[in-house]
């Protein structure tokens, strides 16, 4: 079973439908989700910018990791699930979007980037704690992730828009192969 035939039987579950056509259940989810997103981001941004130096700067870095990240793994475990309940509610045509395909793959270098900063850098972050500007490879680190969550919002945002969709056609070739869309299945 391809994904494509994955999501069609998934939007076409009881769960799926009712989520999808419910008045308030979407909308209450979506909020969730963005309020959840700014909860994380929120936390990791502020560590990121101690990373660079650029704020926090009397802080140690392990005294700010310690009090921002778990609100930050709050979020992101409220913002994984609603994200995964709004992809169930609108499976085919989010599995489809060229904006939601390219922010997965951010999501996974963001993941890549704080997985690495984790395992090399901040394991040493003893030698580095109480500088006020962090060496080099931790300031890349943190100013990666900025970059890499603002543009994940960014995509975010744009999913909800049908510029590219697989249901307007003709699209250009490159966009059809991008979203995946089949053509022949009109």
């Amino acid at each position: 079973m391809s994904l494509l035939h994955f999501c069609e039987w998934l939007a076409n579950t009881p769960g799926s439908i009712a989520l999808h056509e419910s008045l308030w259940g979407y909308p209450v989810l979506e909020s969730v989700h963005v309020l959840a997103l700014c909860l994380f981001v929120g936390m990791a941004a502020a560590l990121d910018l101690r990373l660079l130096g650029a704020a926090l700067r009397r802080t140690p870095v392990s005294e700010a990791a310690g009090r921002l990240l778990p609100w930050a793994v709050a979020g992101f475990v409220v913002m994984v699930v609603s994200g995964m309940l709004l992809f169930y509610a609108i499976p085919v045509r989010t599995y489809q979007s060229i904006w939601f395909r390219a922010k997965v793959v951010l999501m996974m270098a963001a993941g890549l980037n704080a997985w690495v900063f984790h395992h090399t850098m901040y394991r040493r972050v003893g030698e580095w704690d109480l500088d006020r500007i962090p060496p080099q490879r931790a300031r890349a680190a943190g100013a990666v992730s900025l970059v890499l969550w603002a543009s994940i919002i960014i995509l975010g945002r744009l999913i909800a828009y049908n510029w590219f969709d697989c249901d307007r056609q003709p699209q250009p070739p490159i966009v059809n192969a991008l979203a995946g869309c089949t053509t022949d299945r009109r």
